[in-house]
């Protein structure tokens, strides 16, 4: 099953790991879901969303993990963006990585990703 993609900041992520739950980023809260991008959209989100921003992380789940409460939904341009509609354990990320950022301030995702 393909992976899908969270970019967090890590000071975030960090205190929901010591929670033992993540219930979202402020944009997340406000819009009632956890985003997530999909390995084709994760450059044009780390572009648009969280250039100029340091301190990030980039985190791997199982998409099958979520079940029922893992939506595909539409966003920009109508295409579908997996949407979780529940709070996240922290331990299911299958991996974390720095998101450092690129000389044009855009976060550096993987080539190996997207």
């Amino acid at each position: 099953m393909p992976l899908i993609y969270k970019i967090c900041s890590e000071a975030l992520w960090r205190d929901a790991e010591a929670a033992g739950a993540f219930a979202g980023a402020p944009v997340d809260l406000a819009d009632g879901y956890i985003h997530f991008s999909t390995a084709a959209q994760l450059r044009e989100t780390a572009r648009r969303h969280f250039s100029g921003q340091r301190g990030l992380l980039l985190i791997a789940f199982d998409q099958a993990g979520f079940g029922r409460s893992l939506r595909w939904e539409p966003s920009r341009g109508g295409a579908l963006f997996p949407h979780l509609h529940a709070p996240l354990d922290p331990r299911a990320a299958r991996w974390i990585a720095p998101l450092p950022l690129g000389r044009d301030g855009v976060p550096l995702i993987p080539d190996e990703i997207a």
